[in-house]
């Protein structure tokens, strides 16, 4: 038997089929593009992405049916909401958390409700990346489709929906939308009483790795898979890349390399609102029982594919018409030193500590000489700078990162996880399967429908170690006198923010 892991990430989504004991069998992807239908607009259209991820499980459903599935569980991008009716048509995009819609409801939000007792009980505090002013916005301007919608379903649940289970949430998703009780463990009443949203359109909740239900005959046949699949609760895609790679445990920490750069660390009990908030610290869920994660990240990934189609558009379209990756060609540019380019990453709205939405990316150091490969090279180590800064204030915290395990497209690069080492100071480790979200969302699959005791189990089996990176104590030295800078730059230029 086999176990398929699926993962619909913001820009893309993949699809892996996994043996029992971990190897991969048959992997696809698709690229789709955000939409933005008008200025500060970013949503996806449901219905071509749902179309993706069909095409990239048939694809992987063709290979030769020498291993029939068993079960599978998606892994997915946290916030967006599809709205659907109860017959499962999609009835609207989704809108994506870095879209500007829902930012007029935030201070009458926070005059009903404090962050602190909003953290105690979501482990998040207000902000308009979350699904819940999304939901507002659709309640006030599209009234007609909040009213007509059935479920509006976090992508995670929306898969698994359309393949023919129940509308069930896992809780790590659950927590993305501002209206989920931690300890509880389900929709609080008070937040959404708050928030004056409706509980019938929201989907039941349950822990990952639960049996939600089965594909439907009908889908199992349009996409080549055998009957009777089970179609087990996956999560929020950060905590399912963690278990893929085996971030189970307190003290490490996944380092996510993809449209986001996410740093992931675990610990095994709630840090007092006071202390976390002060530095943009979230708390949810992990996929593990019994564990929580917090997330700090930037659009690091967007970045370099930013960088891709702005400077090498042509290379692009023809590294898609000789199947050659452009990214590494790309990387393989940059200086082996520290660039002499410095870059404030805030191309898009910041995460952690601060959430700016209203700054601008900012480039310094460009001489008539700056290579392609010096701006590329700057703009990933000003990503990383963002992640040290974060970083160096969390054991205040009580929360230690001793290693990083990489895993995403990122990871694939030697270079890139070497520099990545160096500035942080941390040794990285690469497993062999560096897709860490179909990986881990296999495992919960296996989990979820018996082929593994327990995720502690199924991670000891499929996930295995490739190699691990340690700083270079020479480059190291370098990267914090650049780092100094770099801390100097973001108080020189927030008084330039977007132009209105």
């Amino acid at each position: 038997m086999s176990l398929l892991g699926i993962d619909v990430g913001t820009t893309g989504c993949k699809a892996g089929l996994f043996s029992e004991e971990g190897h991969l069998l048959a992997a696809s992807y698709a690229e789709y593009d955000i939409q933005r239908p008008q200025p500060g607009w970013a949503e996806l259209d449901a219905a071509e992405v749902w179309d993706k991820v069909k095409g990239t499980i048939r694809q992987v459903a063709s290979r030769p049916a020498t291993d029939p599935v068993k079960a599978l569980a998606v892994s997915t991008m946290g916030e967006a909401m599809v709205p659907v009716s109860a017959d499962r048509r999609i009835l609207g995009s989704a809108i994506l958390n870095f879209d500007a819609r829902g930012t007029e409801y935030l201070e009458s939000l926070s005059d009903v409700l404090d962050n602190e007792r909003l953290y105690r009980v979501n482990g998040n505090t207000l902000g308009n990346h979350y699904s819940l002013p999304k939901l507002k916005w659709i309640k006030q301007y599209q009234a007609d489709l909040y009213r007509q919608a059935d479920r509006f379903l976090l992508w995670g649940c929306f898969v698994s929906f359309m393949l023919g289970a129940e509308p069930v949430v896992d809780y790590s998703l659950a927590n993305r939308t501002l209206l989920f009780d931690l300890e509880k463990e389900t929709w609080s009443d008070e937040l959404l009483e708050w928030a004056e949203l409706d509980r019938a359109k929201l989907p039941d909740t349950a822990r990952s790795g639960t049996v939600i239900g089965q594909v439907s005959p009908r889908v199992a046949n349009d996409l080549g898979l055998p009957n009777h699949v089970s179609v087990v609760t996956g999560g929020h895609d950060q905590c399912i890349n963690g278990v893929g790679c085996g971030v189970i445990e307190p003290g490490r920490a996944m380092y996510g390399m993809g449209t986001f750069i996410c740093m992931m660390p675990v610990f095994s009990r709630r840090r007092e609102p006071a202390v976390m908030m002060e530095r943009g610290l979230n708390t949810e869920h992990h996929a593990v029982p019994g564990q929580y994660v917090s997330f700090i990240y930037n659009q690091g990934g967007s970045l370099l594919k930013w960088f891709r189609d702005t400077f090498a558009a042509a290379e692009r379209r023809q590294a898609q018409q000789t199947g050659q990756d452009i990214y590494a060609a790309l990387l393989a540019e940059m200086p082996e030193a520290p660039s002499s380019v410095m870059a404030l990453p805030h191309w898009a709205p910041t995460g952690p500590p601060e959430f700016i939405s209203d700054s601008c990316g900012v480039l310094t150091g460009l001489l008539l000489e700056t290579s392609r490969g010096d701006i590329l090279k700057g703009i990933l180590e000003g990503v990383t700078f963002y992640q040290r800064e974060c970083l160096e204030s969390l054991p205040a915290a009580n929360i230690e990162i001793t290693d990083l395990a990489a895993v995403g497209g990122g990871s694939k690069s030697d270079v890139w996880i070497q520099m990545s080492a160096d500035i942080l100071g941390r040794p990285f480790v690469r497993p062999k399967i560096t897709e860490a979200g179909i990986l881990g969302a296999a495992i919960i699959a296996g989990t979820g429908s018996g082929t593994f005791s327990s995720l502690a189990a199924g991670v000891e089996t499929m996930v295995k170690l490739e190699r691990t990176f340690t700083p270079n104590p020479r480059q190291q030295k370098l990267y914090d006198g650049r780092f100094e800078k770099y801390k100097r730059l973001w108080p020189l230029v927030k008084d330039y923010v977007r132009s209105p």
